[in-house]
């Protein structure tokens, strides 16, 4: 990374701070107005025992802006809609998280018959459902405690998926996989949580424990570090060539981190959230040597790894290249049922995979999950049927291949539908969406709108987006909610509108960008 970054990261760290106060700002001013009216109400002996002044202090630190203010002040412009106020638009547009149902993706039909059946086996006895979806389904259920998807399952997760997990990486990567190493979760996001507390030793012995994390990066992981009184290694991704990992780069952000933490991760989010990138097989092999020399264990998010739309593209696991490098290195690595073509977010089904982990301190990873009993039943499930989907012959596997097939085709052409509208607006700049679900287009604000965010407190893109939100119905979130270089702004918007909503929505952006520049140029 070019040597002027040396001199931005005081900046960065002044503008990522000044988005935190707007942000807790708005908080505490809510919970203030709640206090006041508490304490009205309530006698002197009746005061509460718990106070922003003695609550955990990282919780009052923790950030996560794609359900920040901007999405809560959508949610108020919808209740206005509904009551019948006259707004500038007539729909609000959810475009700041990737929820693919939300945006009217439809559920795949094996998935969801697999699922209807195990929820009440007496569909069983229909004719509803083909013949594979019920063998699946008496499959799953023989592993269930009392045949029933109501009973726990091991805090691992129910044996037969954990198995069909690992057949499905070894047939993805050709490598043995022993389904002793996966572990299902509530979603990735609990898979993180998870590995990043397993590492923390920030409280035992009072330097706290170091992650390495990309900057622009998807929150949840600044807001877990900051829960766990961590500390987040920055590392700026390379937007002049298409967000790829530069190593120079990481090489600067931990020699700047030494000293003031102890580094023992670094987190690669593959393909990329919010950037859309997706990393070359060599860029992988230099990240695995610079983990190695550096001795840094590495936590791979590949969620998005069947969201490949680029032509010279294509996913590359981590344990893949490992594998091929002859390197043995701790790997977690994180898959969901929440993206890729099935965008089953609310199920919360996923998984995590522990390569070359000490068998104690993996003994360790087990009976720390033990203590939340086990993840949804049915979000195993729903991970099952992505890992072991119908297979050619089955009378599922027809429908199931096109439905599949027409998600990934129209959330092609929608990423290449919103780099070129990005691309073709005066004052903005778009890398192409090689991958994931999102765009994060680069935003060139005029100096009068710069001022005018400063003089309400706001981070530029903050006030932009915020602007955007109110006149248009179009809610997406500020590139600094993310993390970006000091001086730059970006937004990032998911692309899983569906194609003529997607359409609509550019069509506002473009035109509320072109009168925003009007106005403070």
């Amino acid at each position: 990374m070019r040597p002027i970054l040396r001199h931005l990261i005081a900046a960065c760290e002044w503008q990522t701070l000044r988005m935190s106060l707007v942000s807790n700002a708005i908080l505490s001013s809510h919970v203030l107005d709640r206090s006041v009216h508490t304490t009205r109400t309530m006698g002197a002996e009746e005061q509460p025992l718990v106070t922003l002044s003695n609550i955990n202090p990282n919780v009052k630190r923790m950030e996560y802006a794609v359900r920040g203010p901007l999405v809560i002040r959508a949610g108020q412009l919808e209740k206005e809609l509904q009551a019948g106020k006259k707004l500038p638009f007539d729909e609000v547009i959810r475009a700041n998280i990737g929820d693919c149902h939300a945006m009217n993706q439809k559920p795949l039909t094996f998935m969801r018959q697999v699922i209807s059946a195990c929820a009440n086996p007496d569909l069983l006895e229909t004719d509803l459902f083909p013949s594979d979806v019920k063998e699946r389904v008496k499959l799953l259920l023989s592993f269930c405690g009392g045949r029933s998807v109501g009973a726990y399952s091991d805090s691992a997760g129910v044996e037969i998926i954990r198995r069909h997990c690992a057949e499905y990486i070894e047939k993805r990567d050709g490598i043995p996989t022993d389904y002793l190493n996966i572990v299902l979760t509530t979603g990735a996001s609990e898979a993180v949580r998870a590995v990043l507390a397993l590492i923390n030793s920030s409280t035992a012995d009072g330097i706290p424990t170091g992650v390495m994390i990309p900057i622009p990066q998807y929150p949840l992981y600044t807001a877990t570090l900051a829960e766990y009184g961590m500390t987040s290694i920055n590392y700026y991704l390379d937007e002049s060539n298409n967000w790829q990992l530069q190593i120079e780069e990481l090489q600067r952000a931990l020699d700047e981190a030494r000293g003031k933490c102890n580094p023992k991760a670094l987190v690669v989010i593959n393909p990329g959230n919010p950037t859309g990138s997706v990393l070359t097989h060599d860029n992988i092999k230099n990240i695995i040597n610079f983990a190695r020399k550096e001795k840094l264990m590495i936590l791979a998010d590949e969620v998005y790894q069947h969201n490949i739309y680029a032509e010279n593209a294509r996913f590359y696991s981590f344990k893949k290249v490992m594998h091929e490098m002859q390197v043995k290195l701790e790997l977690a690595s994180l898959m969901s049922a929440s993206k890729g073509y099935m965008g089953e977010c609310g199920l919360r089904g996923g998984y995590c995979e522990l390569l070359n982990f000490d068998p104690d301190v993996k003994a360790m990873f087990f009976k720390m999950l033990s203590a939340r009993l086990c993840s949804s039943v049915l979000g195993q499930i729903a991970m099952d049927c992505v890992v072991k989907p119908p297979e050619p012959g089955d009378p599922s596997y027809d429908l199931h291949e096109k439905e599949k097939s027409e998600v990934l085709e129209s959330l092609k052409h929608r990423a290449q539908l919103a780099a070129d509208t990005f691309n073709s607006i005066p004052g903005m700049k778009c890398n192409i969406v090689a991958g994931a679900m999102y765009a994060f287009p680069q935003i060139i604000l005029p100096e009068k709108a710069i001022k005018a965010a400063q003089s309400l407190n706001q981070a530029p893109d903050f006030f932009y987006a915020m602007n955007l939100l109110e006149s248009t119905g179009v809610c997406i979130i500020p590139g600094s909610g993310f993390g970006q270089i000091p001086g730059t702004y970006h937004f990032r918007t998911t692309i899983l509108p569906q194609p003529d909503h997607l359409r609509r929505m550019m069509e506002k952006v473009k035109k509320f960008h072109v009168q925003f520049l009007e106005k403070y140029t």
